[in-house]
């Protein structure tokens, strides 16, 4: 069996991993960009129907059918292990929202651990997913479900599918020099209401029980869908870009959006609003707000008078919103101001919120060790 440094540098054309980086364990959480990007260029796609394929920083996949075309997207939720089926839907529905599609139809994987799976349990799960698929009008058409071997927690694994017209799709590579990049509602939603949900003793301890059930609210309110925010952006101007912030946070999708897009990025970090508890909470596992998990949060970006308009709809539709910086010339790069000039923003190895888990993990070993 060939190790994957040899099989990454056996085809012609295709980038390869070092030898000494391709025997290396990976860290939990999405894999490094230089590992993926090798991975990505397995896949050709040569099929005229294809109108976006994989890459990095491109969250669907666009295929014209007939007249119309479909956006397709598939997301697992790894880190949440309550109220699993929410989740599941929203972080689907919100990439293929940046798209410009209406989110219709999907597809749920659930997989269950086995010695510890009840009947209620699936069942609790259904309900979830079944509430969050009509709140946006959603229908689930099929999937799979079993009790799997190995598993210690559920897993779910959905494939979201939408619509939009040819005119109306939006990619990340429309950003351009000299176009504003919004923010809806502050950062981080979903890792604030994640460890309000995996950690509440330890939050309750330190920061009160007010913090707590502010924390645990995040997931509905504000919220981690982005739907009505992408919605009332597109009715209000012309939208050039969109990203939903996910594993890496904000820092990772201002890089994505510049690759996808092929310009720097420029940023103010004083503007990105961090609502208190979020920082709060941020503070107390030593987590940067700015580099962790933020569903729920949508980055866009538009010509300068088109961005005045779209922040107006957005606060007539009760969506906060920053401006927090511009797109610039230049090779794709993050940058963040600082009084006199700019510095370099370093792209974010792996998610805040994988590191802890990662942390939390290692403890877990060691304890059941000694």
């Amino acid at each position: 069996m060939k190790n994957l440094a040899e099989l990454a540098g056996s085809r012609i054309g295709h980038p390869a991993v070092p030898r000494a980086a391709a025997s290396q364990t990976l860290p939990v959480g999405k894999l490094p960009p230089e590992l993926l990007a090798v991975v990505l260029a397995r896949f050709a796609t040569n099929d005229a129907q294809i109108v976006m394929g994989p890459g990095i920083g491109m969250d669907c996949a666009v295929v014209r059918v007939d007249k119309r075309l479909l956006v397709f997207k598939s997301d697992p939720i790894t880190f949440a292990t309550k109220e699993l089926g929410y989740y599941l839907v929203h972080v689907n529905a919100n990439d293929i929202a940046t798209t410009g599609a209406q989110p219709r139809w999907l597809l749920l994987t659930m997989l269950m651990p086995e010695k510890h799976t009840k009947a209620r349990a699936v069942m609790r799960i259904a309900d979830e997913v079944e509430a969050a698929c009509r709140e946006i009008g959603v229908a689930v058409i099929g999937g799979h479900t079993e009790v799997t071997h190995g598993l210690r927690r559920p897993l779910l694994i959905g494939t979201m599918i939408g619509e939009v017209g040819e005119k109306q799709l939006i990619t990340p590579h429309g950003a351009r020099p000299g176009h504003r990049i919004l923010l809806t509602k502050g950062v981080p939603i979903e890792a604030t209401a994640i460890l309000a949900r995996e950690f509440p003793e330890r939050i309750r301890r330190n920061l009160g029980a007010a913090a707590l059930r502010e924390a645990r609210s995040y997931l509905f309110n504000p919220g981690i869908g982005v739907l009505h925010d992408a919605q009332s952006a597109i009715s209000a101007g012309k939208v050039s870009a969109m990203h939903d912030p996910t594993e890496g946070g904000l820092v990772m999708a201002l890089w994505e959006l510049a690759e996808a897009s092929d310009c720097a990025i420029v940023f103010d970090p004083t503007a990105v609003p961090v609502p208190l508890v979020a920082a709060e909470i941020c503070r107390l596992f030593d987590l940067d707000p700015l580099a962790a998990i933020a569903s729920g949060a949508l980055l866009i970006t538009a010509p300068q008078q088109d961005a005045v308009h779209i922040r107006r709809a957005l606060k007539k539709s009760g969506i906060t919103s920053a401006d927090i910086g511009h797109v610039d010339n230049g090779p794709p790069a993050v940058w963040r101001t600082v009084p006199g000039g700019c510095k370099p923003v370093v792209k974010p190895k792996r998610d805040e919120i994988a590191r802890l888990f990662g942390q939390s993990s290692r403890s877990r070993r060691l304890r059941s060790h000694h």
